[in-house]
């Protein structure tokens, strides 16, 4: 039978929890002559059903048995992790025949020799490149993905004839072995075992065909030392457990007695469509009644300057900007108040090449009512004046009509008045800013299942119905209104008219 050789030189993962340094690897390689190449070929013409015109006899005797000729073409190792094992160079020092090696040169046969083909990089290396502007596919999906270090061992094999050892054209790569820190063991190939021999052809001044094979050879664990080790295994995640809980503590964190805790984990994503470039967002957040937080808490701050790009024909800045936000809602809310939810007002201002600024918009976004994701975008606007005055030197010397309160982009919190009227006050629409909000609502009524669960319920329903419960009031006013213009104009009609439209109502009625 003709020997078959394995094909399957891809990747297979192990995984173990072993240390890699008990890993061995049994590497088996020997050259394929031409003659037993030939033997290999009248083999197959054989059990094709071919005669064939070569005796397979007299080949089979002069190669061999097994068809490989021993001494410098076979060559059996058994490799542990990381261990080192250098080709032997050439002892010669001179041309002459009859040279004998010296203890020098056969001390120095053993040493490795330092390759002199170092790659030349540009500027100051490739490690000190820290942008690299024009990445490409396989850049940006090996540098965009979280990877666990991992340690790569390569198994190689120096396949030049004797004079030529040591030269970089000449190694070749048996196997590729990766491990990263969670125990999985990457093998390229994976270990013959039962199947075929893998095939290495080398091209050189003559064509060479090798075969080798790859096999496991760790030592097994005993029973007992096994047993020992899933004990101390045990006993080692164990304490680990102990550790992360003494961290953390045994008891879950609760909100005050009475109050509903809220978590705003936010972030600035971008700014759009702005007229002038290296944008930065200033942002506070103003708590209504009932709303309280932490002393220490900062309600407010400020992103980096950006410079825009552009992106589907739009100039964005992008931000990336996170912030939280931590919140108390009283529950004692008296039934007849609706409450109000945190606003965050924000206005969007720009830098020139003096370090003056503009404004380019205010605007503001009320926190979401309900917990979960939420991507939000907000319009915004800026005060403008009158003629061309303000915008020349808005263009040349900076500076634009500001808003000496921010909150007055909506209802100010300090307002008591029934209307507040705007008349006069002239704007202009500029660009938009997008939010990606996570909230996270906690609350010791959401366990209880009494009448303080039945109450936080009616406070999340007032709150989550605060905006429909505004229009739905205007609507209803509306309808007042209405109602008295037409009972006003029925009482100033005649009597007589009244009455004849009463009979008609009656007659419409009865028929």
């Amino acid at each position: 039978m003709a020997e078959e050789w394995n094909q399957d030189t891809g990747e297979v993962v192990y995984r173990s929890r072993d240390p890699i340094k008990n890993l061995k690897i049994r590497v088996k390689l020997q050259r394929v002559s031409p003659v037993s190449a030939l033997v290999q070929r009248v083999q197959e013409q054989q059990e094709e059903g071919g005669g064939g015109d070569i005796a397979l006899r007299t080949l089979s005797s002069s190669a061999g048995t097994s068809g490989y000729r021993p001494g410098d073409d076979d060559e059996e190792v058994v490799i542990t992790w990381q261990e080192k094992l250098f080709s032997a160079h050439c002892q010669s020092v001179t041309t002459s025949e009859q040279e004998t090696p010296t203890f020098l040169a056969e001390r120095m046969a053993n040493v490795r020799r330092r390759r002199q083909d170092k790659r030349t990089l540009d500027g100051a290396g490739a490690r000190n490149r820290l942008v690299t502007w024009k990445p490409s596919e396989e850049f940006i999906k090996n540098n965009h993905i979280i990877n666990t270090p991992v340690q790569t061992m390569y198994i190689m094999a120096d396949l030049g004839s004797r004079g030529k050892l040591g030269l970089k054209e000449n190694e070749h790569v048996l196997c590729t072995i990766r491990v990263d820190s969670n125990g999985v063991i990457t093998l390229k190939p994976d270990v013959t075992g039962s199947k075929g021999p893998y095939r290495l052809e080398v091209e050189s001044h003559k064509r060479e065909l090798w075969r080798y094979t790859l096999q496991h050879v760790s030592e097994c664990v005993q029973r007992d030392e096994q047993e020992r080790e899933e004990i101390l295994y045990k006993d080692l995640y164990g304490r680990h457990k102990e550790y992360l809980n003494n961290l953390v503590g045994s008891d879950f964190e609760m909100p005050p007695s009475g109050a509903l805790r809220v978590f705003i984990n936010g972030e600035i994503v971008s700014a759009h469509e702005y007229e002038y470039d290296n944008l930065y967002v200033h942002f506070f957040m103003e708590l209504p009644k009932h709303w309280s937080s932490p002393a220490f808490q900062e309600i407010s701050g400020v992103t980096q300057s950006c410079r825009s790009k552009t992106h589907e024909r739009e100039n964005v800045a992008y931000f990336s900007h996170p912030f939280s936000f931590e919140m108390f809602l009283s529950e004692e809310v008296e039934s007849e108040d609706v409450p109000q939810w945190p606003v965050l007002y924000f206005e969007v201002l720009s830098l020139d090449f003096w370090q003056r600024y503009r404004v380019e918009g205010y605007g503001s976004v009320v926190l979401p009512q309900t917990p979960g994701l939420h991507n939000i975008t907000a319009q915004t606007w800026r005060p403008v004046e009158q003629g061309t005055v303000s915008e020349l030197r808005r263009f040349f010397i900076g500076g634009s009509p500001e808003l000496e309160d921010v909150t007055y982009v909506r209802i100010p919190g300090t307002f008591q008045g029934e209307r507040l009227s705007r008349f006069g006050f002239r704007t202009e629409t500029t660009g938009r800013v997008s939010f990606r909000f996570h909230s996270i609502h906690q609350s010791r009524s959401f366990l209880d299942r009494s009448s303080l669960r039945r109450r936080m319920q009616s406070v999340l329903d007032r709150l989550g119905g605060s905006s429909q419960q505004s229009s739905i009031l205007n609507v209803l006013d509306a309808f007042q209104r209405a109602r008295r213009r037409m009972q006003q104009a029925r009482e100033s009609l005649p009597k007589d008219i009244l009455s004849a439209t009463a009979s008609l109502q009656l007659e419409q009625s009865t028929a």
